[in-house]
């Protein structure tokens, strides 16, 4: 086997990987995290790794491009420049995006490039309002919540009426 044959190996064993990690993420954000301090760097990459069900890992940009090629997530094609590391979310598709959110203040040289996110890309202005999404649990307690609202106060005017009609007094 020539050299020329073992990189296009690897390079397929690379490509292969980042495959199988879009099949199973519901998305994708790139990130910009050139400048970035190895300290800085440790830190957020255990923060994502704590997070859970979140991956990020730095590829060379033609790994990925050839990777994301017929997928969903082909339109990040064009943010593609320059130094990229790729944060993978496979559990809550605004996961990703809220915890480098996190650390944009405290690091200034990191950027979001652009997300994708069920066949959409989005840009790194629409990723950061992505990343300001609250997670799916607080979404759906607060629909819940909203529901349990209208329902609780036509109840007390119902009891209120039946205490009418029915001579009691209510307490004043």
């Amino acid at each position: 086997m020539t050299n020329l044959e073992k990189n296009r190996q690897a390079k397929d064993v690379v490509v292969a990987e980042i495959r199988e990690k879009l099949d199973r993420a519901k998305s994708v954000v790139l990130v910009n995290a050139r400048g970035l301090t190895v300290e800085q760097d440790t830190v957020l990459r255990r923060s994502l790794r704590q997070a859970g069900g979140i991956d990020y890992k730095v590829y060379k940009n033609t790994m990925v491009s050839r990777a994301i090629q017929d997928t969903d997530f082909a339109g990040l094609t064009e943010h593609l420049a320059g130094p990229t590391a790729i944060a993978f979310s496979y559990d809550d598709a605004t996961a990703a995006a809220a915890q480098v959110s996190k650390h944009l203040k405290a690091m200034p040289k990191l950027e979001f490039k652009a997300s994708a996110i069920d066949g959409m890309v989005y840009d790194a202005a629409k990723t950061k309002a992505i990343a300001d999404i609250p997670p799916r649990d607080v979404l759906i307690s607060r629909l819940l919540g909203s529901f349990k609202s209208p329902m609780s106060s036509f109840a007390r005017v119902i009891n209120a009426i039946a205490e009418e009609k029915g001579g009691a007094k209510t307490p004043e």
